[in-house]
């Protein structure tokens, strides 16, 4: 019979990923007191390094998903806009 998957909540893996990454003990140790894999712990220790910036609210990722938006937006104007100075340039020299 298979196992059912553990599912976790995000200050658990906070919390597991911060001893992980204060290195006051061994992944291995971590991983045997908490009852999982240490390769669970080293992904979420990697995931708390790399997304750190994110973490801590959803305001940052919000404001984050917002400026990525605004700058596709803004991307999307220059081309247009481009695209009418060059019509425009075209018809001022033939009308020349």
């Amino acid at each position: 019979m298979a196992k059912k998957r553990r599912k976790h909540d995000n200050r658990f893996k906070f919390k597991i990923a911060l001893e992980a990454v204060k290195e006051q003990i061994t992944i291995n140790e971590i991983a045997s007191k908490n009852n999982i894999h240490p390769n669970q712990v080293s992904t979420w220790k990697k995931k708390l390094l790399v997304e750190g910036q994110t973490v801590f609210g959803q305001q940052t990722a919000k404001k984050l998903e917002e400026q990525s938006a605004r700058e596709a937006e803004l991307f999307e104007q220059i081309g247009r806009l481009k695209m009418e100075l060059e019509w425009l340039k075209k018809k001022a020299t033939s009308i020349e």
